[in-house]
């Protein structure tokens, strides 16, 4: 039996995986990206590929093939990925069905996670949804009446260029308000700074190159104030981004995804408060605000779907 080839490929971490008709995950693999080229991306998902795929070839271990990438897809099929070297226009569907010789489609990670949230996850069957992917940057895939809105040059979504504050944040105008306030580095940044600046926490006993969110995270759970703090900012900040996008889209449900999704103990209640205080108040009592439950998983099913749908057409 034929299966999907799906494959998840970020800035660090590539993923491939077998998936079935009902969105079972037969089989992964990962790997750290190779970014010792511009091809070495490539290289790597025909690797993945052909190890899924044995014994047999790939065009006869599956029907179809789907990426999520992290960046920007053309209509053409050529990928503008900002954190991939020499991946301004990159031909990789192309290169992909004349190596693979099946169907191959490309997508951004952000409308990945969309679909594979509605397929599989905590918006399955719903037809207006939100995921919010925070991790090291900030994204949103937005699916409106069961339409993935791309918008004139394939750029909605860019959830991280919202504005949340009258702040002058000097890292907007490289990765905009909203990522350089409260995604991963932002956390971290955050610690780095108050430490500096003279405050105490359990914190202060690390150097301060070795603090990450994940280190503030476990700071916060083991009940540091300044940790604490921080991811309650954080989420009051990330509240009024949803709020937005609330009151702009009327979602049924937002899905809170990434790397991010992890520490949502420490700051879901910041934002589900903040979201309310500032969306539109009708839409605000409607919708659902959910913590994803497929973790990396998502990218990976909303490939496996659009691949299972491409199956049908050829």
């Amino acid at each position: 039996m034929r299966n999907v080839l799906a494959v998840d490929l970020g800035g660090t971490k590539c993923s491939a995986a077998i998936v079935d008709r009902k969105g079972r995950i037969v089989s992964q693999r990962s790997d750290s990206v190779d970014l010792s080229s511009s091809f070495g991306p490539i290289h790597q998902i025909l690797d993945l590929a052909k190890q899924l795929a044995a014994p047999r070839e790939p065009k006869n271990a599956f029907v179809a093939a789907a990426v999520a990438v992290p960046g920007l897809v053309r209509p053409s099929g050529t990928v503008w990925a900002p954190n991939l070297p020499g991946w301004q226009r990159m031909p990789l569907a192309a290169r992909l069905k004349r190596s693979l010789a099946i169907p191959v489609l490309v997508e951004s990670d952000r409308n990945a996670a969309v679909l594979g949230e509605c397929w599989r996850g905590t918006a399955r069957g719903k037809f207006d949804v939100i995921v919010l992917m925070i991790g090291t940057g900030i994204g949103a895939g937005i699916l409106s009446g069961g339409r993935i809105v791309r918008g004139a040059h394939e750029l909605s979504g860019c959830a991280g260029w919202l504005t949340v504050t009258r702040e002058l944040v000097p890292a907007t105008e490289s990765i905009g308000e909203l990522e350089s306030l409260t995604a991963g580095p932002a956390i971290a940044e955050a610690a780095r700074q108050r430490l500096r600046d003279g405050e105490k926490g359990s914190l202060s006993e690390l150097e301060a190159s070795r603090i990450t969110a994940h280190e503030v995270a476990t700071a916060a759970r083991q009940g540091d104030p300044l940790a604490r703090d921080i991811y309650a900012r954080a989420g009051r900040l990330l509240g009024f981004g949803v709020a937005n996008i609330v009151s702009l889209f009327n979602p049924q449900v937002v899905v809170i995804g990434g790397g991010m999704a992890a520490a949502a103990d420490l700051y879901l209640e910041h934002l589900r408060s903040a979201m309310f205080e500032r969306a539109q108040p009708l839409a605000a009592r409607r919708v659902k605000l959910v913590v994803s439950k497929l973790g990396g998983a998502a990218n990976l099913l909303g490939c496996a779907r659009l691949a299972w749908d491409r199956s049908k057409v050829v």
